[in-house]
C-alpha cells in the first residue's frame, strides 16, 4: 500500500515527476509518446517508469511492441489529491510539452 512518504519519495525526482505531469488527465500515453516529450532515451523513460509501477502510482498495458501507461485509477484518493495539486506548478517549472500520440497511434 503506499505511503505518504513513498509518494514523496516517487515524485522527488524531475523525470519521474515530469512523466506524472505528462500523463495526468491523459488516459493511457504510448511510451514512444513520453520518450518524445521527455526527449530522453528510451531507456532511461523506460527505467522511470518501472520506478513508477513499483510505487504503483502508475498501471501499464502492452500493445503490440509498445506500453501504454496511465495514471494508476486505483490511487488512494489523498495521493489523487496531492498530484493534482502538484500537476500545474510542477509542469510550469519543468517546462513540460505533452507528447502528439504521434509514433504508434
Amino acid at each position: 500500500m503506499l505511503t505518504p512518504t513513498q509518494l514523496c519519495k516517487c515524485l522527488g525526482d524531475d523525470i519521474r515527476l515530469s512523466l506524472i505531469c505528462l500523463l495526468h488527465g491523459q488516459g493511457e500515453v504510448c511510451v514512444c509518446d513520453l520518450v518524445e516529450a521527455m526527449q530522453a532515451p528510451q531507456s532511461t523513460v523506460s527505467r522511470h517508469l518501472a520506478q513508477l509501477r513499483q510505487c504503483e502510482l502508475v498501471v501499464a498495458r502492452r500493445q503490440g511492441t509498445w506500453m501504454h501507461y496511465q495514471l494508476n485509477p486505483a490511487l488512494p484518493e489523498w495521493a489523487a489529491v496531492a498530484i493534482q495539486a502538484l500537476v500545474v506548478p510542477a509542469r510550469d517549472s519543468l517546462n513540460i510539452t505533452f507528447p502528439n500520440a504521434a509514433c504508434c497511434g
